[in-house]
């Protein structure tokens, strides 16, 4: 059975038996009490062992990208094609979530008692966590000590070391330089061998994922909340859909494979919840459609950094909703303000969770927006997380696919 299937199947299974067991909550043997705590360490484990093999291999696949490259300006320029392309991808998200999301937002209706209820819960909400310092951001952008950035999973300083690292080596002029490369090329080729045996118990990980979170969630009734999280997971979704012909079309991929191989890193970003865990299945399958290793190698660790591709749009949609629901009437300028610094900001993503929502408190407090909604935010983020994580795990093969169109197009020619 082909692997995308199983990891499928492993997905359905997880959802279906998570919200079996919700509803029949009442009635679970006292020995099942505690079948999802049982259960969520087997797949933390598997994610676990995901994100053992991400830090090696980023760091190998840029050096032999960079480094066993000897045409430097090349490196340079798809570098800044990567950086161009992002920037692009963002803007055409921002114009999509203005187009959209104001729009179908305007036919939620809320109940005032419900409306209320939100807020009171949002009042007695946690206090959200300060957001470091932009300055503090930037500081670290050049690690004091990159081994602790490895051993902190903080991709952005490490990237920024092993890219200059590697642009070192290309002035290296010994024989001992090949040897190095020669390390570097093996400890890639081992990392992908681990990850294909991680990948051949993905089904089980996938059901140890999802299986405690459907257990937690159930079916639960369709409210306010739930149906913002309806709008914003389907708009999500449309996004996600609208890649798959940019990726055929214009990157020149067969289509029946993009949605094969792309299948299990979506998944493992959909269940995992983080694009970071999906990096190794991401590389296997832009490795399956054939995609330029020098590409992807140099692509997928600067996408996985910066590039928060759904972001813009369920942050935006959730600004959206939440001054809807305090009453608040935003002027066109507003939303244009606010699209527009939350599409900036999704390249700022500090290393704590739900970044992406604490960025929005300072475009709260100035457009006068109470910032405890974002708690309500917090509450519904696990599901809207899932879509996104997907959504960018998509992204990034896409534009690896755009950005070595070219060497597939040289190919149907020879």
């Amino acid at each position: 059975m082909d692997n995308s299937v199983r990891i499928l199947i492993g997905l359905a299974l997880g959802l279906f038996a998570g919200t079996l067991y919700s509803i029949n909550n009442n009635q679970i043997l006292p020995i099942l009490s505690n079948l999802p705590e049982l259960i969520e360490p087997i797949g933390t484990l598997w994610v676990n062992a995901i994100r053992m093999t991400v830090i090696p291999l980023v760091v190998s696949l840029l050096i032999t990208s960079i480094a066993g490259n000897k045409h430097g300006a090349l490196i340079a320029k798809l570098g800044g094609r990567t950086i161009s392309l992002l920037v692009l991808m963002i803007i055409a998200v921002c114009i999509y979530t203005i187009i959209l999301s104001p729009f179908l937002l305007s036919f939620l209706h809320i109940d005032p008692d419900a409306a209320e209820s939100l807020r009171e819960s949002a009042g007695a909400a946690a206090a959200i966590p300060e957001m470091p310092p932009f300055r503090d951001w930037l500081i670290k952008l050049i690690p004091t000590n990159p081994l602790k950035a490895a051993s902190e999973s903080d991709m952005l300083p490490l990237l920024v070391f092993t890219g200059l690292f590697s642009m070192a080596l290309l002035k290296v002029k010994t024989e001992e330089l090949k040897v190095m490369i020669s390390f570097f090329v093996v400890l890639k080729e081992a990392m992908f061998v681990l990850i294909e045996w991680i990948m051949l118990i993905a089904p089980i990980g996938i059901f140890a994922l999802v299986f405690p979170l459907a257990a937690k969630m159930g079916m639960s009734a369709v409210t306010v909340l739930g149906t913002f999280i309806l709008i914003t997971c389907g708009l999500i979704t449309l996004l996600t859909i609208l890649l798959y012909p940019l990726a055929t079309l214009i990157g020149n991929l067969s289509f029946s494979e993009f949605v094969r191989f792309a299948a299990p890193a979506q998944i493992i970003g959909f269940s995992a919840r983080s694009s970071v865990a999906a990096l190794p299945a991401t590389f296997a399958a832009t490795n399956k459609l054939k995609i330029n290793p020098e590409v992807s190698g140099l692509v997928l660790p600067i996408a996985v950094s910066l590039f928060r591709f759904a972001s813009p749009l369920a942050r935006t949609t959730g600004t959206y909703f939440i001054a809807i629901l305090y009453g608040i009437k935003l002027s066109p300028m507003d939303l244009l303000v606010i699209v527009s610094v939350i599409g900036v900001l999704s390249f700022y993503s500090p290393g704590i969770p739900s970044s992406g929502l604490f960025i929005m408190a300072p475009i709260y407090q100035s457009l006068g927006l109470p910032v405890a909604g974002i708690g309500i935010l917090i509450a519904v983020d696990l599901i809207v997380d899932m879509f996104l994580s997907a959504s960018n795990v998509t992204a990034n093969i896409t534009i690896t696919a755009l950005l070595s169109r070219n060497d597939r197009k040289r190919e149907l020619k020879s």
